[in-house]
């Protein structure tokens, strides 16, 4: 069997990979993430996706376009929908390259993450692999996000300190200045 990973950072990839290596024959990248803002942090977690790549033997698609315009479009006036908007455009495009790929799964790396809604995540996916005819994997690999982060950390990885859009951006930053006050 053959699954197609979304990556959403080298940090929650760390984790996942492994495992999935020993449940499926072949096991894919795709680095997609239009949200991330702004186009330095953009840069910085791509570096790390390919560093760790290089280092792990993992084969990823880069689909290295930064459509931070197209994802505004999307959910500017819909913010409250931002996370299932963000999770559709991603499963979306790595649905559409499992279905070209004949992948029997595709799945993220979003599912590892303790700051991401665990419940939309299964709920988009689930919509997405009935829109496109391919199979979301939805097992969480969220109990070893820890160990992630220290494995990833190791091995000289990028670490972000938010979600990646401006208005994850803006709420850390929005936290950080009611703390100090």
């Amino acid at each position: 069997m053959k699954i197609l990973v979304h990556i959403c950072c080298a940090p929650c990839a760390v984790f996942c990979f492994p495992r999935l290596r020993e449940e499926f024959d072949e096991v894919m990248g795709l680095w997609y993430n239009p949200n991330i803002h702004p186009f330095e942090e953009y840069q910085k977690r791509l570096e790390a996706v390919r560093k760790w790549a290089q280092k792990t033997g993992i084969r990823v698609i880069y689909e290295d376009k930064y459509e931070l315009k197209e994802f505004l479009r999307e959910v500017v006036y819909r913010e409250s929908y931002r996370c299932r908007i963000c999770y559709y455009l991603r499963f979306k495009k790595a649905a559409i390259f499992a279905r070209r790929g004949r992948f029997d799964y595709f799945g993220s790396t979003l599912i590892a993450s303790p700051h991401q809604n665990q419940n939309l995540i299964k709920d988009v996916a689930k919509s997405v692999g009935e829109e496109f005819r391919v199979k979301p994997y939805l097992k969480s690999f969220r109990k070893g996000w820890r160990e992630s982060r220290e494995l990833s950390k190791s091995m000289g990885l990028y670490h972000q300190q938010y979600c990646g859009c401006i208005y994850s951006e803006e709420e850390k930053f929005k936290s950080r200045v009611a703390e100090c006050q």
